[in-house]
């Protein structure tokens, strides 16, 4: 049986009237990322207002074997939103509603559409917050879906720690829950860690259990400069064996550093510079404080330079998040390469300085950040869209960072995800634990229609029903 997605939309209009649109300016905003891949408009958007919209869609979707791609707020950065046979997009942004909050358990229930800002304002008279912060103001059903983490992952870990259970419609339109509010459970496979980082290959999450964290006493934000990359990053490396609860520790090449002063208003020293953000009690906070900064001097760290305020700690941090932006515009009219690997802490400073060597090697512009508390880091190459040869060294840098990664026991991709960009690389990373990746594709999507052409190449194993 061939796909019918023309049948599949009659269907979708008749149940679904204004909710469902095939205007050609909403196709293509929902095609539109800060991904670098060339990506595919959909035959139409739906906007459910509820679960039950959800699993009604995706019912009619499996009996037409249209595809379906789930939609957050096209933040993603590997083609993941991408309708690459398209098919229906699923816009989860107007189910917005946080479910439940529960301060006496450091937990909620919150729709997929919610963002983490909104999760956070929500959550602002509890005295407790959700930690993952990606930069953009994403959704919390597209974090769960590419496990995202941020700058806060190094102390509170990444969406594979803090989601508990979700609700997910499956291929066939089945709805199920994935585990419970229990804070541990050995009850059965782990369905919950699944469909983390599943990209939406294996159902739709509409709704997401969180635990939450208190919001500390105190905290307390720097910068600090360092004379080289090896030599910030490697005092991080120390900090984190020598069990220094860093909340925040961020790396920005000198290059970096120059496009956030340009773009964020900031007077930073033009070197290689450390963002650190320590929580705790005030005594905690001190001693916390005091450790690092002997630990920077050694490696040749200059003075600490905090940000005391609520409003100068905000603007720091925004800062970081706008390096992507900030980099885009150190070259007026080039587009952006995002990448990332991570790779084990103890192998960070080499593996960052081989990636520097090879960046001036391929003679590339590349500013670098990383979250270097937890071995990961990125680069936004810039690229004139119209040179075909920067646009092969850009892909020669990128195989040569993963294949770093792969050699020290890294990964690929330590919270881009996969979608359309990496697929191949996932191959070289998994081998022959891919069969059983594709098996668990197969069993849960039998017709291929779940955001097919991500994650995996399914027909390159086993041709599908």
């Amino acid at each position: 049986m061939k796909r019918a997605i023309p049948d599949a939309i009659a269907s979708l209009s008749e149940r679904f009237g204004d909710k469902l649109s095939t205007s050609a300016a909403i196709r293509s905003h929902h095609a539109s990322s800060v991904t670098s891949h060339v990506t595919v408009a959909p035959d139409a958007v739906l906007f459910p207002a509820s679960t039950q919209d959800v699993v009604d869609a995706v019912t009619i979707c499996h009996r037409y074997r249209c595809p379906v791609v789930a939609f957050g707020t096209g933040t993603s950065t590997e083609g993941q939103i991408s309708a690459e046979h398209g098919g229906l997009t699923i816009d989860l942004s107007r189910m917005n509603r946080v479910v439940r909050v529960s301060p006496a358990d450091l937990d909620c229930t919150v729709e997929a559409g919610v963002t983490r800002k909104a999760l956070n304002a929500a959550l602002r008279d509890t005295g407790l917050f959700f930690p993952i912060d990606p930069g953009a103001d994403a959704s919390i059903g597209g974090m769960a879906s590419t496990r995202a983490s941020g700058t806060n992952a190094v102390r509170y870990g990444t969406m594979r720690e803090l989601v508990m259970s979700l609700r997910v419609v499956l291929a066939d339109g089945q709805l199920i829950d994935t585990g419970s509010r229990a804070r541990k459970s050995s009850a059965g496979y782990d369905l919950t860690r699944l469909f983390v980082g599943a990209e939406g290959t294996l159902g739709i999450i509409t709704e997401v259990t969180l635990r939450l964290a208190p919001i500390p006493e105190r905290i307390g934000a720097a910068v600090c400069t360092f004379p080289t990359v090896e030599a910030a990053v490697s005092a991080v490396v120390a900090a984190t064996q020598s069990a220094i609860p860093l909340a925040r520790a961020e790396l920005l090449d000198a290059l970096q550093i120059e496009a956030c002063n340009r773009y964020s208003k900031l007077d930073l020293a033009v070197q290689p510079t450390l963002f650190l953000e320590f929580h705790g009690t005030q005594l905690a906070v001190d001693e916390q404080v005091g450790l690092m900064t002997a630990i920077a001097t050694e490696f040749g760290g200059g003075t600490f330079r905090w940000a005391t305020a609520t409003e100068d700690r905000t603007k720091l941090w925004q800062a970081r998040h706008d390096v992507w932006w900030a980099a885009l515009a150190l070259r007026p009219g080039s587009q952006g390469v995002p990448t990332d690997i991570c790779v084990p802490i103890s192998e960070l400073p080499g593996v960052i300085a081989q990636t520097c060597q090879d960046v001036a090697e391929l003679d590339l512009i590349a500013p670098l950040c990383g979250h270097v508390g937890d071995g990961n880091f990125h680069l936004c190459v810039l690229v004139n869209p119209e040179d075909e040869d920067e646009k092969r060294r850009i892909v020669e840098l990128n195989t040569r960072m993963i294949a770093q990664a792969h050699a020290v026991g890294g990964t690929c991709t330590g919270e881009h995800g996969i979608g359309t960009g990496k697929m191949d690389y996932l191959v070289a990373e998994r081998g022959t634990a891919m069969m059983a990746l594709a098996s668990l594709k197969r069993a849960l999507d039998p017709r291929n229609i779940m955001n097919p052409g991500k994650v995996l190449r399914v027909a390159d194993y086993q041709p599908y029903q």
